[in-house]
């Protein structure tokens, strides 16, 4: 295993709000121009609108996070009511590894699928450094999910990134055909915690690489079952340990699928 890379400092969380600048409407898909995520004004919300398949869920208790990351403010809609609605720490740590080595991984124009999504921060910026993304996750977390991903790509990425449901171990080859599966990368973090699915996780991960593909893995280490996992991984991929944020317990992990 390499060499640890130990980050100088946490991922950071914007604690106000960004400055937005104007924007005006061209076309169905307002046309918009900015250097922000999209404002909140009635016509924006018709555009995303317009765009969106699936409709957020009917939380009580969404809040507006922001966040700085690939050099953009991004405003991300949270809720505290579902785990797949909320920003957790090991996403922070994939996007702050992915923003420092940009130029190594290369993103521009790669395709690159994500492992439970949530709502959408790693597809942002792995978006707004110029991949091909595809974003999934439950259908319960669909809606807010690409209310998040249009919001803070449109006009700001080069390709909008796609929206897909995927459930961990089931209907792979009818919703992702083995055939036509080409991802340069598959991301994932924080995956990996107290749930019974771990198995079909690993299953998965496995399913969407072929050669070549390189998934990068962060989580926050919590339990002996996430250590269990780790080693379980180990034996289907060669892992490498990238980066620790120790004040997290976070650790960031490249896996190539072994091939026989």
């Amino acid at each position: 295993m390499d060499a640890c890379l130990h980050p100088g400092q946490q991922p950071q969380h914007l604690e106000e709000g960004p400055s937005f600048r104007d924007s005006r409407a061209e076309g169905d898909k307002q046309a918009l121009r900015t250097d922000g995520p999209l404002e909140d004004s009635h016509e924006i919300q018709q555009a995303l609108q317009s765009l969106q398949k699936f409709v957020p869920a009917n939380y009580a208790s969404y809040t507006q996070e922001y966040y700085r990351f690939a050099g953009k403010k991004i405003v991300i809609q949270e809720s505290i009511e579902s785990y797949g609605a909320v920003v957790w720490p090991a996403a922070m740590a994939l996007c702050q590894y992915l923003e420092e080595h940009a130029e190594e991984l290369n993103f521009q124009d790669a395709k690159i699928l994500e492992i439970g999504a949530g709502p959408g921060l790693v597809s942002i910026v792995a978006s707004i450094l110029g991949a091909q993304v595809t974003a999934t996750d439950l259908p319960d977390v669909l809606g807010n999910l690409q209310f998040n991903l249009l919001r803070n790509t449109l006009h700001r990425a080069a390709h909008l990134p796609e929206v897909k449901e995927l459930a961990w171990g089931e209907g792979l080859e009818d919703n992702f055909p083995k055939a036509s599966l080409s991802y340069d990368y598959v991301l994932a973090s924080d995956v990996v915690y107290h749930h019974y699915f771990l198995d079909k996780l690993l299953t998965t991960m496995v399913y969407l690489c072929q050669p070549g593909t390189v998934l990068l893995w962060a989580n926050k280490f919590r339990f002996s079952t996430d250590y269990e996992f780790l080693e379980k991984f180990k034996q289907v991929f060669d892992t490498t340990l990238l980066a620790e944020f120790p004040e997290s317990s976070v650790k960031v992990f490249k896996g190539v699928l072994k091939w026989d």
